[in-house]
Protein backbone atom coordinates (compact mmCIF):
# COMPACT_ATOMS: atom_id res chain seq x y z
CA UNK A 1 0.00 0.00 0.00
CA UNK A 2 1.31 3.49 -1.09
CA UNK A 3 2.09 5.75 1.97
CA UNK A 4 -0.15 8.64 2.78
CA UNK A 5 2.16 11.89 1.44
CA UNK A 6 0.05 15.10 3.29
CA UNK A 7 -0.31 18.18 1.07
CA UNK A 8 -0.78 21.77 2.60
CA UNK A 9 -4.21 22.37 4.06
CA UNK A 10 -4.70 25.48 2.20
CA UNK A 11 -5.31 26.05 -1.63
CA UNK A 12 -4.44 30.12 -0.66
CA UNK A 13 -2.91 31.31 -3.80
CA UNK A 14 -5.17 33.26 -5.92
CA UNK A 15 -3.71 31.57 -9.88
CA UNK A 16 -4.97 28.72 -7.97
CA UNK A 17 -8.05 29.48 -6.68
CA UNK A 18 -9.36 30.96 -9.93
CA UNK A 19 -7.99 27.76 -11.79
CA UNK A 20 -10.67 25.82 -8.93
CA UNK A 21 -13.39 28.10 -9.60
CA UNK A 22 -12.97 28.16 -13.15
CA UNK A 23 -12.79 24.23 -14.02
CA UNK A 24 -15.93 22.27 -14.63
CA UNK A 25 -16.43 20.25 -11.64
CA UNK A 26 -20.34 20.18 -13.33
CA UNK A 27 -20.71 16.37 -13.13
CA UNK A 28 -18.63 15.34 -10.17
CA UNK A 29 -20.18 18.40 -7.71
CA UNK A 30 -23.56 17.20 -9.27
CA UNK A 31 -22.90 13.66 -8.34
CA UNK A 32 -22.11 14.64 -5.03
CA UNK A 33 -25.78 15.84 -4.59
CA UNK A 34 -27.16 12.68 -6.37
CA UNK A 35 -25.55 10.59 -4.22
CA UNK A 36 -26.40 12.55 -1.30
CA UNK A 37 -30.23 12.36 -2.35
CA UNK A 38 -29.99 8.25 -2.77
CA UNK A 39 -28.71 7.91 0.85
CA UNK A 40 -31.27 10.57 2.44
CA UNK A 41 -34.45 9.80 -0.29
CA UNK A 42 -37.16 11.68 2.14
CA UNK A 43 -37.59 15.60 2.39
CA UNK A 44 -34.53 17.79 3.42
CA UNK A 45 -34.67 21.28 4.82
CA UNK A 46 -33.49 22.82 7.74
CA UNK A 47 -30.02 24.25 8.25
CA UNK A 48 -27.00 22.56 6.42
CA UNK A 49 -23.10 23.39 6.87
CA UNK A 50 -20.79 22.78 4.31
CA UNK A 51 -17.53 22.12 5.36
CA UNK A 52 -14.42 22.98 3.91
CA UNK A 53 -16.38 24.41 0.69
CA UNK A 54 -14.19 26.33 -1.33
CA UNK A 55 -15.62 28.40 -4.25
CA UNK A 56 -19.00 27.61 -3.16
CA UNK A 57 -20.12 25.25 -6.24
CA UNK A 58 -21.55 22.42 -4.21
CA UNK A 59 -22.93 24.97 -1.27
CA UNK A 60 -25.29 25.92 -4.46
CA UNK A 61 -26.23 23.17 -5.75
CA UNK A 62 -27.45 21.59 -2.93
CA UNK A 63 -29.38 24.81 -2.28
CA UNK A 64 -30.83 24.06 -5.49
CA UNK A 65 -31.78 21.20 -4.94
CA UNK A 66 -33.63 21.34 -1.41
CA UNK A 67 -35.16 24.61 -1.62
CA UNK A 68 -36.45 24.65 2.09
CA UNK A 69 -32.62 24.68 3.13
CA UNK A 70 -30.31 27.02 4.11
CA UNK A 71 -26.58 26.23 3.43
CA UNK A 72 -23.99 27.80 5.74
CA UNK A 73 -20.23 27.53 3.99
CA UNK A 74 -16.38 27.68 5.81
CA UNK A 75 -13.70 27.48 4.09
CA UNK A 76 -10.01 28.55 5.60
CA UNK A 77 -9.08 30.22 2.16
CA UNK A 78 -9.75 33.42 1.51
CA UNK A 79 -8.91 33.17 -2.40
CA UNK A 80 -11.04 30.23 -2.62
CA UNK A 81 -14.18 32.24 -1.22
CA UNK A 82 -13.30 35.58 -3.37
CA UNK A 83 -13.15 33.22 -6.35
CA UNK A 84 -16.94 32.44 -6.16
CA UNK A 85 -18.17 35.28 -4.69
CA UNK A 86 -19.69 36.29 -7.81
CA UNK A 87 -21.27 32.91 -8.99
CA UNK A 88 -23.32 33.46 -6.07
CA UNK A 89 -24.59 36.38 -6.79
CA UNK A 90 -25.59 35.65 -9.82
CA UNK A 91 -26.78 32.21 -8.63
CA UNK A 92 -30.96 31.55 -7.95
CA UNK A 93 -30.36 30.21 -4.59
CA UNK A 94 -27.51 32.64 -3.82
CA UNK A 95 -29.88 34.03 -1.22
CA UNK A 96 -29.92 31.16 1.31
CA UNK A 97 -26.11 30.19 0.65
CA UNK A 98 -23.68 32.22 3.07
CA UNK A 99 -20.06 31.45 2.74
CA UNK A 100 -17.48 32.78 4.99
CA UNK A 101 -13.54 32.39 6.35
CA UNK A 102 -13.02 30.28 9.02
CA UNK A 103 -9.89 27.62 10.14
CA UNK A 104 -10.93 24.29 11.50
CA UNK A 105 -11.30 23.34 14.23
CA UNK A 106 -11.63 26.59 15.95
CA UNK A 107 -14.52 27.97 13.41
CA UNK A 108 -18.07 27.61 13.84
CA UNK A 109 -21.12 27.76 11.83
CA UNK A 110 -22.88 30.39 12.65
CA UNK A 111 -26.66 28.83 12.60
CA UNK A 112 -25.26 25.23 14.96
CA UNK A 113 -26.28 22.91 15.60
CA UNK A 114 -26.97 22.01 12.24
CA UNK A 115 -29.78 19.12 10.86
CA UNK A 116 -27.05 18.30 7.85
CA UNK A 117 -23.77 18.86 7.64
CA UNK A 118 -21.54 17.76 4.25
CA UNK A 119 -18.05 18.29 3.08
CA UNK A 120 -16.70 17.27 -0.21
CA UNK A 121 -12.78 16.46 -0.42
CA UNK A 122 -11.58 18.31 2.59
CA UNK A 123 -11.04 15.36 4.88
CA UNK A 124 -7.77 14.59 2.67
CA UNK A 125 -6.24 18.34 3.26
CA UNK A 126 -6.13 18.03 6.45
CA UNK A 127 -2.85 17.05 8.14
CA UNK A 128 -5.04 15.89 11.16
CA UNK A 129 -8.36 13.60 9.85
CA UNK A 130 -9.82 14.03 13.83
CA UNK A 131 -10.16 17.69 13.68
CA UNK A 132 -13.06 16.78 10.77
CA UNK A 133 -14.80 14.14 12.81
CA UNK A 134 -15.09 16.57 15.76
CA UNK A 135 -16.06 19.83 14.25
CA UNK A 136 -18.99 16.94 12.56
CA UNK A 137 -20.06 16.03 16.60
CA UNK A 138 -19.64 19.56 17.41
CA UNK A 139 -21.84 21.53 15.36
CA UNK A 140 -24.06 18.58 14.28
CA UNK A 141 -27.61 18.17 15.61
CA UNK A 142 -28.68 15.18 17.77
CA UNK A 143 -29.72 12.80 13.93
CA UNK A 144 -28.18 15.04 12.35
CA UNK A 145 -27.15 13.92 8.58
CA UNK A 146 -23.67 13.22 7.76
CA UNK A 147 -22.38 13.53 4.24
CA UNK A 148 -18.49 13.37 3.66
CA UNK A 149 -16.91 12.75 -0.18
CA UNK A 150 -13.51 12.45 -0.76
CA UNK A 151 -10.73 11.01 -2.40
CA UNK A 152 -9.21 7.59 -1.88
CA UNK A 153 -5.77 6.82 -1.88
CA UNK A 154 -4.57 4.12 -4.86
CA UNK A 155 -2.53 1.26 -3.87
CA UNK A 156 0.38 2.41 -6.35
CA UNK A 157 2.17 5.43 -7.85
CA UNK A 158 1.36 3.78 -11.51
CA UNK A 159 -2.23 3.43 -10.23
CA UNK A 160 -2.06 7.36 -8.98
CA UNK A 161 -0.40 8.37 -12.33
CA UNK A 162 -3.37 6.21 -14.66
CA UNK A 163 -6.05 8.14 -12.19
CA UNK A 164 -4.57 11.27 -13.38
CA UNK A 165 -4.60 10.70 -16.71
CA UNK A 166 -7.79 9.31 -16.81
CA UNK A 167 -9.63 11.75 -15.26
CA UNK A 168 -7.44 15.12 -15.73
CA UNK A 169 -6.22 14.81 -19.20
CA UNK A 170 -6.75 18.52 -21.10
CA UNK A 171 -6.63 20.49 -17.69
CA UNK A 172 -5.01 23.15 -16.77
CA UNK A 173 -1.18 21.44 -15.46
CA UNK A 174 -2.21 23.39 -11.83
CA UNK A 175 -4.91 21.42 -11.52
CA UNK A 176 -3.54 18.15 -12.65
CA UNK A 177 -0.54 18.80 -10.09
CA UNK A 178 -2.77 19.31 -7.72
CA UNK A 179 -5.05 15.95 -7.94
CA UNK A 180 -2.06 13.80 -8.25
CA UNK A 181 -1.20 15.72 -4.59
CA UNK A 182 -4.38 14.84 -3.11
CA UNK A 183 -4.54 10.92 -4.66
CA UNK A 184 -1.03 10.62 -2.41
CA UNK A 185 -2.81 12.63 0.59
CA UNK A 186 -6.40 10.82 0.81
CA UNK A 187 -6.82 7.94 3.06
CA UNK A 188 -8.18 4.64 2.64
CA UNK A 189 -11.50 3.24 3.13
CA UNK A 190 -10.21 1.08 6.37
CA UNK A 191 -7.77 4.16 7.61
CA UNK A 192 -10.94 6.04 7.23
CA UNK A 193 -13.50 3.49 9.40
CA UNK A 194 -10.56 3.50 11.89
CA UNK A 195 -10.79 7.47 12.85
CA UNK A 196 -14.46 6.88 12.90
CA UNK A 197 -14.38 4.24 15.39
CA UNK A 198 -11.72 6.65 17.32
CA UNK A 199 -14.19 9.53 17.55
CA UNK A 200 -17.26 7.37 18.26
CA UNK A 201 -19.24 7.59 14.62
CA UNK A 202 -18.99 4.14 14.35
CA UNK A 203 -22.50 4.39 13.02
CA UNK A 204 -21.15 6.31 9.88
CA UNK A 205 -20.86 4.01 6.45
CA UNK A 206 -18.03 4.05 4.78
CA UNK A 207 -18.65 3.18 1.10
CA UNK A 208 -15.67 3.50 -2.00
CA UNK A 209 -18.47 4.65 -4.63
CA UNK A 210 -15.83 5.55 -7.89
CA UNK A 211 -12.51 4.29 -8.79
CA UNK A 212 -11.55 7.40 -6.86
CA UNK A 213 -13.69 8.19 -3.99
CA UNK A 214 -15.16 6.94 -0.87
CA UNK A 215 -18.46 8.28 0.91
CA UNK A 216 -18.74 8.61 4.42
CA UNK A 217 -22.46 8.79 5.79
CA UNK A 218 -25.38 8.60 8.34
CA UNK A 219 -26.65 9.88 10.93
CA UNK A 220 -25.53 11.32 14.44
Amino acid sequence: MMERRPEPELMLGEDQARAYAEADFSEPHEHFVDLFAERFPEPVSGTVLDLGCGPGDVSLRFAARYPACLVDGIDGSPAMLAAGAETRRRHPAGPRVRLGPGLLPAACGPAAPYDTIISNSLLHHLHDPRVLWAVILRDGAPGARVFVMDLCRPDTPERAAALVAAHAEGEPEVLRRDFEHSLYAAFTPDEVRGQLREAGLDALRVEQVSDRHLLVWGRL
